[in-house]
């Protein structure tokens, strides 16, 4: 569950909420090179990875490293997109 509330500042409640989230969304799609991409929703954090295992830590990390342990959310979704073209 996304925890978010209402607040008069100008910045997102994420930067500065004394709650913090409790998940946190990323789009992960294949990488036209090879590989994936992760862009979180929300937040200004994207990522990418050769494969599934080094997607997983790199999530994990850029998670950890724009948030304050305090404010970090609890569980990462990763909602994988997939784009698949076919002749008419």
């Amino acid at each position: 569950m996304l925890v978010r509330w209402i607040s008069d500042s100008a910045y997102p409640p994420y930067n500065e909420g004394v709650l913090g989230l409790n998940e946190i969304i990323f789009l992960v799609e294949e990488a036209p090179e090879g590989g994936f991409t992760a862009r979180a929703l929300d937040v200004s954090i994207f990522t990418d990875a050769d494969d599934l295992r080094d997607l997983h830590q790199k999530v994990r990390d850029a998670v950890s490293c724009h948030f304050e342990p305090a404010n970090k959310p609890k569980m990462i979704r990763l909602h994988f997109v997939r784009e698949e073209v076919i002749a008419a």
